[in-house]
């Protein structure tokens, strides 16, 4: 059993909850008994799973099953855990896996979102989670948004980061004009358009594209969208959260294209 806060392993994955870390090392952190079972169930590989004792005996099957997934499994102590964690209270598992460099592009065929600049990772997991609950086709962010693998985004996504399609585009402008070009037509969101949401036809292949959290959505980008929306607000009510947004919207997607 691991004890030492000083073994080369405890220090290279306590150096992963740095994003320059994470992409030096090319690993990225999975906290949390939900993760790992996420990860198990679509069969992705992981790099190393850390366990205290009672968190193995508690969960046998899925440490077995572990395992035989990764290229090094240790049991460590609880404060051994407690320093690779990014939790305050882990729940006695944490592993690593080879990160994706996640440009291979998506096809551009149903219902998906389009990401500008988004940094609040709670905002980026949660329409993730989001898009995957309503069925959506698969998730662009653009370069200059916050790391996909963040480990605050794994969690917040709820397991939901293994089976939604995502990718990262360099140049979010080209992407969007490519599903143009596909058959898509693009959505944006602005608090000044006359069209509300639900009047969309949304049966129709969509990009719904959405903006960072303060700024919202770039004039470049909102100009060349084939439909602009609002989602209509009481008076007095500036604005929504970006995750709430685009969750109203593919679920109306859902509703028209489930009629």
């Amino acid at each position: 059993m691991l004890t030492s806060l000083q073994n080369s392993l405890v220090k290279q994955i306590r150096k992963l909850h740095s994003t320059k870390e994470r992409h030096k090392q090319q690993l990225f952190l999975l906290e949390g008994t939900h993760l790992l079972e996420e990860a198990c169930a679509v069969n992705y590989p992981l790099e190393t799973v850390c366990c205290t004792p009672d968190w193995q005996a508690a969960h046998s099957s899925l440490w077995e099953e572990a395992c035989s997934r990764c290229d090094r499994a240790e049991i460590v102590s609880k404060e051994v855990l407690d320093a690779i964690a990014t939790t305050v209270q882990p729940d006695g598992v944490v592993a690593t896996a080879k990160r994706s460099d996640r440009q291979t592009p998506l096809p551009f065929t149903g219902i998906m979102l389009a990401l500008e600049t988004v940094q609040d990772p709670g905002n980026l997991g949660t329409m993730i989670r989001a898009a995957a609950a309503a069925g959506a086709s698969g998730l662009w962010v653009s370069g200059d948004s916050l790391d996909l693998d963040s480990p605050k985004v794994l969690r917040a996504s709820a397991g939901q980061w293994f089976r939604l399609p995502t990718a990262v585009t360099e140049d979010l402008k080209a992407t969007v004009q490519q599903s143009q070009q596909a058959g898509m037509q693009v959505v944006a969101t602005l608090p000044s358009a006359t069209l509300t949401y639900w009047e969309v036809d949304w049966r129709k292949p969509s990009l719904i594209l959405l903006g960072n959290e303060g700024a919202g959505l770039s004039a470049d980008l909102a100009a060349i969208a084939d439909k602009q929306v609002r989602i209509p607000l009481s008076p007095g009510v500036e604005s929504l959260n970006v995750a709430i947004a685009a969750a109203l919207m593919l679920y109306e997607a859902r509703r028209q294209i489930s009629q």
